[in-house]
C-alpha cells in the first residue's frame, strides 16, 4: 500500500496536558484518554513536543520515545523519566528545529494564549487541532468563572492557524458550525471521527460488593448532574434502608461542587449506600462497571460521552440524560430520561435494581445491535484528512 503524505510527513505532537497530568499523578479523563491514543497511534513517526516557562521544546527522537512510554505505560518513576528527558531538551537544544512538521494537539493545551498561533505561524507548522466541545461557550453555566473567554480564544486559534480539525461527534461539528457562523470565521477542513472505548483490562469474575449497585462515572462537576442523584439515593435509603441499591461514584473531585462534596462526606443517610472511588485504576474501573446493574450518565451535557460506549460495548446497560449526542452515538440503546427529572430517574433505578426486570432485558435486546467506534476507523478518518489537506 502507498504512504499517505500524511504518514511520510513528520509529526510533532503536543503532550503538555499529558506530562502535567503525569507530574500531578492525576488519573486520565476522557480527553486524556483520546490524546494518549494519538500518542500511541503517530509515535513511530512523531517529536514529542513539551510547553516549558514559556519555552517550547522539542525533544530528539530517542527522548520523544521515551517521554512517549512513560506517558503510556506510567509506573512509579514514570514522572521522573518525563521530566529527565524533558529537562535534557530544555538545557541542551535552544532551537525548536521542527519548521514545517505537522503539529498535533489533542488535548487544547495552550490555544487559550494568543502567542500560541504567533508560534505555530513563526515555525510555519500545520496544526491538526482536536475540538472536544464547545461547553464553556454553549452552557458557561456549568464552567469555571473565565472559562468561555478562554474556550472562544482556544476556537480562535484554531480557526486561524488550524490545517484541519477533528471534531468527536456531528453534535460537536454543529455547534462549532454555529459558533463560526456567529463570529465571522472560516472553519478549516473537518472531520467527524468518533472516539473508541477505552482500552481496559479484562474485569475480575468477582463481583466487588455483593449488594446491586450502579455506576457514575466522570469527574465530579456541575454539569455532570451528581447532585441528582444523591439526593434521590437519600430518597432511596430512607425508604428502603439497607434493601437500597448502592452508588458508586467513580471520579476525581472537580469545580464548583460543594454541595456533592458536603453530601459525600457529611450526609450520614448515604454513607453505607454511596461509595466513592476517586483514585480507581483501570483494573478496578473495568471490574466495577461490568458488575454494575447499569451506568448512571444525568449530565446536563456532553461533547461526547465516552463513559457511554465504554458501558456498552462492555455490555452494560446505560440509563442516561436524553442529549442528542448520546442519540448520535448508541442510537435507541440507552434509557433516555430528562436530567431534571428525578421521579422518572428513581422509577428507572429501581426497576434496573432486578436484573430480569422487563426493562432491563428490553436494552439487553437492543444492545446487541450497538457498534462501537474502534481506534482504527478513527485514525483511517484523521489519516484521510491529513492526506487531502498535504495533496
Amino acid at each position: 500500500m502507498t504512504a499517505t503524505p500524511a504518514v511520510t510527513r513528520v509529526v510533532v505532537t503536543d503532550v503538555t496536558r499529558l506530562l502535567g497530568r503525569l507530574i500531578k499523578g492525576r488519573l486520565p479523563t476522557g480527553v486524556d484518554r483520546v490524546s494518549l491514543e494519538y500518542v500511541r497511534h503517530y509515535r513511530g513517526r512523531s517529536r514529542a513536543m513539551v510547553a516549558v516557562a514559556g519555552r517550547w521544546v522539542a525533544l530528539n527522537g530517542v527522548d520523544s520515545q521515551r517521554l512517549f512510554n512513560a506517558l503510556l505505560e506510567p509506573r512509579r518513576r514514570s514522572a521522573l523519566a518525563a521530566c529527565w528527558c524533558v529537562a535534557r531538551s530544555y538545557l541542551l537544544s535552544w532551537r525548536f528545529g521542527l519548521t514545517g512538521a505537522i503539529l498535533l494537539n489533542t488535548g487544547h493545551s495552550g490555544l487559550e494564549h494568543a502567542r500560541y498561533a504567533a508560534r505555530v505561524r513563526r515555525h510555519r507548522l500545520m496544526p491538526v487541532y482536536f475540538l472536544h466541545d464547545l461547553i464553556p461557550i454553549t452552557h458557561p453555566e456549568f464552567c469555571r468563572p473565565g472559562d468561555s473567554r478562554k474556550h472562544r480564544q482556544r476556537l480562535t486559534t484554531m480557526l486561524s492557524t488550524g490545517m484541519a480539525l477533528v471534531v468527536n461527534s456531528l453534535d460537536t461539528g454543529r455547534n462549532l458550525a454555529g459558533h463560526a457562523d456567529r463570529t465571522g470565521q472560516v472553519i478549516p477542513p473537518w472531520v467527524v471521527a468518533p472516539v473508541a472505548p477505552a482500552r481496559l483490562p479484562a474485569p475480575g469474575s468477582g463481583r466487588p460488593i455483593f449488594a446491586p449497585y450502579f455506576v457514575i462515572l466522570g469527574t465530579i462537576e456541575p454539569r455532570k448532574n451528581h447532585l441528582l442523584l444523591l439526593q434521590l439515593w437519600r430518597q432511596l435509603v430512607v425508604e428502603l434502608g439497607n434493601q437500597a441499591p448502592r452508588l458508586v461514584v467513580i471520579g476525581q473531585r472537580g469545580w464548583e461542587c460543594e454541595q456533592v462534596v458536603d453530601l459525600l462526606d457529611r450526609c450520614e443517610v448515604l454513607r453505607d449506600c454511596v461509595l466513592e472511588r476517586a483514585k480507581c485504576g483501570d483494573q478496578d474501573l473495568a471490574t466495577w462497571l461490568h458488575h454494575a446493574q447499569a451506568l448512571l450518565f444525568p449530565s446536563f451535557v456532553e461533547g461526547f460521552g465516552m463513559p457511554l460506549v465504554e458501558a456498552l460495548a462492555m455490555g452494560v446497560p446505560v440509563i442516561a440524560s436524553d442529549l442528542p449526542v448520546f442519540r448520535e452515538t448508541a442510537a435507541a440503546v440507552p434509557e433516555y430520561l430528562d436530567p431534571l427529572d428525578g421521579r422518572a430517574w428513581k422509577q428507572s433505578i429501581l426497576a434496573y435494581t432486578q436484573p430480569d426486570s422487563a426493562p432491563r432485558r428490553a436494552q439487553l435486546s437492543r444492545m446487541t445491535a450497538f457498534h462501537a467506534a474502534t481506534w482504527a476507523e478513527h485514525f483511517s478518518l484523521v489519516d484521510g484528512l491529513m492526506a487531502s489537506c498535504l495533496q
